[in-house]
């Protein structure tokens, strides 16, 4: 019988993307396997890189956050971070760990120094806001005083990391804009004159929602987005303003692009999910609103939804 050829073992590089492939398609589980034998195989390289091993190590983390083990998480991005300093997607979804750990100090300043880096991400800015709330809530005004020191970036660091990312080619699709689990908002270039203009039709918005006038508030962040098209919150405004008038499919429409935006955005999946359920889509609802407990796990509004809907299953 003549011998089976042996299979040449795969490159960390292969490993490595087809981690990715398993990623993209939900199957976290596969995706941890492959990033841990990428890094082995790196780990054996006389050529290792400690930016690519660094990759490695926030790619698995990002597959253990998205399977809910926080706790492996925050390890591969503590060592990711000892790595390669500052790596954003590192700092994002130690953050994220944090969070779901109800370890609020903490993920604060992941998200602050995550800003020091790219003031443009959204997932950070949501993160740092949902933050404060928690924070003050738990330790009243003063909670400022017990954070642990937020790191200064070196200036140095920011100006490299700003290279890197305008010599990146541009992404085609917003599948591949996502790397493993970290959205970042997709803001293209908007004058000062634009968001200024923007600003102030939302705010034109706001004030008619107020007023219970959501058909002529719709009109505003309407024209507030033609201005500046990257702003989640005017899409998460609208789309409270379609619920109002009964247009579901409009909300979830706007949802989905605000989540497009920031995956973890709390008042996204939230609408999106109460869209979902007046479309009598059940199964769609109660995927949003596990996404938004695994962001949130004590949000009343949502475990409320959740019990409804699971009622109605």
């Amino acid at each position: 019988m003549p011998q089976k050829q042996k299979q040449k073992p795969k490159s960390w590089t292969e490993l490595k993307q087809a981690g990715n492939e398993c990623f993209k398609t939900g199957q976290y589980g596969d995706a941890t396997g492959l990033y841990t034998q990428a890094i082995k195989e790196l780990e054996k390289s006389s050529k290792k890189n400690p930016e690519d091993l660094a990759v490695l190590y926030s790619n698995r983390a990002a597959s253990y956050l998205k399977d809910g083990n926080c706790a492996e998480c925050v390890k591969d991005c503590d060592t990711s971070l000892e790595l390669f300093p500052f790596m954003v997607k590192s700092l994002l979804r130690r953050a994220a760990a944090y969070e779901a750990l109800e370890r609020y100090r903490h993920a604060y300043i992941d998200y602050k120094t995550a800003l020091q880096i790219d003031c443009n991400i959204a997932a950070a800015h949501d993160g740092t806001n949902r933050m404060t709330k928690a924070l003050t809530e738990a330790d009243g005004p003063s909670w400022r005083e017990k954070l642990p020191p937020i790191p200064t970036v070196p200036l140095s660091v920011r100006e490299r990391l700003a290279q890197q990312a305008a010599a990146s080619p541009p992404q085609p699709n917003p599948a591949a804009a996502m790397e493993n689990g970290i959205k970042r908002a997709d803001k293209p270039a908007v004058s000062d004159k634009d968001t200024k203009k923007a600003q102030a039709l939302k705010e034109e918005g706001n004030g008619l929602v107020k007023k219970g006038e959501f058909k002529k508030a719709i009109e505003k962040y309407t024209q507030s987005l033609k201005h500046n098209p990257g702003e989640v919150t005017t899409y998460t405004n609208r789309a409270l303003c379609y619920l109002s008038v009964k247009q579901y499919r409009e909300a979830v429409r706007d949802c989905s692009e605000a989540l497009r935006m920031d995956g973890g955005n709390v008042k996204a999946l939230y609408r999106r999910a109460q869209a979902h359920k007046e479309l009598k889509d059940t199964k769609a609802c109660v995927e949003d609103l596990n996404s938004l407990l695994k962001v949130e796990p004590k949000n009343t509004a949502a475990l409320k939804l959740l019990q409804e809907a699971q009622k109605k299953k």
